[in-house]
């Protein structure tokens, strides 16, 4: 994957490794949107919740955009935050605006050709990855944020007084383990999975491939007595767990080497993964054909040939039974 350089595309690469093993580089933009448009978590203002003000960019494919349109469904945003995605392949160019996929969108704020093009339009000289999600303020014609993990604490809080949705998925009385869960599945899970799908040297796949099947145990385990991960209540951190579930099965496991077992080898796991997307506006944000399509085509060192596998054929609809 390439990046911009000073405002300029090159594919010279900038994912780092340590002895074979995938190291993901921080997000770049870091802005936060608040109801009156204070000083957010890191300190920077301006940015006022407000409807039609905010641009999404996401990619279906995307577990990291997955968060973001899965928290703009559960509060009810898809009226005050627009979106377009991209194509689901990300090739040389990086990200693109083609329409030539079901559900690509083309870029509907600016008609860019690539999701770099935002980038620079925000910030000329910008140097870094250029990822999904992005978060775009139209008033001032910048990039609010491009950090999944702050987008969906945005979406959860800052709009609730435009939308009357007061559903916290970020309560303040259990934040502390939330972090620790979140913690821990982000390093073992939702970044385990490409820790070992990326893995250069066989120490580093099995150091990450143990790691991520030593989790999904654990969760297995709290999910037997727990509905959630948090007991009763469902909170952000089902949802972050939820978007690398739902493609485990499809991508993770054969493509990045997760084979141990599957989601649907855990009872517990596979019917929390189920409730989950059958939760309210959840199954509309999840599109195989972008999950399947993205990873076995645009990852042309795992898969020269860039053949799509069809399946897996799974019954999301099938009735969890976790109440």
């Amino acid at each position: 994957m390439g990046h911009l350089e000073r405002g300029v595309w090159t594919t010279a690469p900038i994912a780092k490794t340590t002895e074979g093993r995938f190291v993901r580089p921080e997000s770049s933009f870091r802005n936060w949107i608040t109801a009156d448009g204070s000083a957010g978590p890191t300190g920077t203002g301006g940015f006022k919740a407000e409807s039609g003000r905010y641009h999404l960019y996401v990619s279906y494919a995307c577990p990291w955009a997955h968060r973001a349109l899965i928290f703009r469904a559960l509060k009810g945003l898809e009226d005050h935050i627009s979106v377009s995605a991209v194509h689901p392949d990300m090739l040389g160019d990086g990200w693109q605006f083609g329409t030539d996929f079901d559900g690509a969108t083309g870029d509907d704020l600016h008609g860019s050709h690539f999701l770099r093009d935002v980038y620079v339009k925000a910030d000329p000289e910008f140097t870094g990855r250029v990822t999904v999600p992005v978060l775009w303020d139209k008033a001032r014609g910048t990039i609010v944020s491009n950090e999944s993990a702050e987008i969906i604490r945005m979406l959860n809080s800052a709009f609730d007084e435009i939308t009357g949705n007061g559903d916290d998925y970020w309560p303040e009385a259990r934040r502390a383990e939330i972090e620790e869960v979140n913690a821990r599945i982000y390093h073992t899970l939702n970044n385990g999975v490409y820790r070992s799908g990326f893995a250069r040297t066989q120490e580093a796949y099995d150091e990450a491939v143990g790691e991520l099947f030593d989790t999904l145990d654990w969760l297995e385990h709290r999910l037997s007595h727990n509905r959630y991960l948090m007991g009763d209540t469902i909170t952000e951190a089902d949802w972050r767990l939820f978007v690398t579930l739902v493609r485990f099965d499809h991508v993770y496991h054969g493509h990045f080497k997760c084979n141990r077992r599957r989601i649907v080898d855990y009872p517990n796991l596979w019917a929390y993964t189920r409730e989950l997307y059958q939760w309210p506006g959840v199954a509309g944000t999840v599109h195989f054909d972008h999950i399947r399509r993205h990873y076995h085509y645009s990852h042309e060192t795992i898969n020269p040939c860039r053949i799509v596998p069809v399946g897996p054929d799974l019954d999301w609809s099938q009735p969890h039974g976790r109440g």
